[in-house]
């Protein structure tokens, strides 16, 4: 479902990366403004791709945008919104995301035996501003990386149409794991890839050191400003609705 805009596939390693972390302003979008304009901005950049039909209403959500388990992010460059990613984390007690919706025979599996799965999904970007820095999908998408180390993540999802597997395979690792398949409002399949981010994060680390991430980044951006927690903070568990303990088994 992600759709890297303006991917160079073949191009290397950008040196920059660290330099270009001063200049993105990452943003866990929780207000219904910031919502509206990350909905209007998926609309946009899908339509701008193919990827879905027009609707009256111009914007793209679904219901795993309010579940408790997913985090949506708007990525802020020059000061304006430039990419999303939604970040959703399946684990025991809450498997629901949208990769283990449109897999689950792939990754309900690997939930029964206690993993915890981050899947980052509804990657978009302004194509105006996709064209003019081409390092964009990875700030991004270095989003996924600081997710699996803040919930002390097992695998590492990607569902990424045919011609972005090389992307993914190239820069995390991932590998793929199935055949194309349709996803609910979406005009073009995508497959599932994954990465056994524990064994795989020093390799990725030691090529692009720029998605690495500190503590306080990690709980900056995962930590919400309201009482609906769901993670495993580098490992250690803490309150759902303060009534819930999540744990892997």
């Amino acid at each position: 479902m992600s759709s890297p805009h303006q991917m160079r596939i073949n191009s290397r390693p950008f040196d920059r990366g660290i330099e270009l972390l001063n200049q993105v302003e990452y943003r866990l979008v929780e207000t219904e403004v910031e919502k509206d304009a990350i909905y209007r901005l998926r609309y946009a950049a899908y339509l701008n791709e193919g990827a879905i039909e027009p609707n009256p209403t111009q914007k793209i959500t679904d219901r795993f945008d309010e579940l408790p388990n997913s985090w949506i992010f708007g990525v802020y460059y020059e000061g304006a919104l430039a990419s999303s990613v939604r970040i959703s984390v399946a684990m025991p007690g809450h498997p629901e995301t949208p990769s283990t919706a449109v897999f689950p025979d792939l990754l309900q599996p690997e939930l029964d035996r206690g993993r915890t799965l981050v899947d980052p999904t509804r990657f978009v970007a302004d194509p105006s501003r996709a064209k003019r820095f081409p390092e964009l999908p990875y700030m991004t998408l270095r989003l996924a990386y600081v997710a699996c180390h803040y919930f002390n993540a097992d695998i590492g999802l990607a569902t990424v149409r045919t011609e972005h597997q090389g992307f993914y395979r190239r820069v995390f690792l991932h590998q793929p794991l199935s055949q194309p398949r349709q996803y609910p409002g979406l005009t073009k399949p995508i497959c599932l890839m994954a990465v056994d981010y524990p064994s795989m994060r020093d390799k990725v680390f030691a090529r692009y050191p720029y998605l690495r991430s500190s503590y306080f980044e990690r709980r900056k951006l995962f930590e919400r400003s309201t009482e609906r927690q769901l993670s495993r903070v580098d490992g250690q568990d803490v309150p759902f609705d303060r009534a819930t303990i999540i744990q892997r088994l």
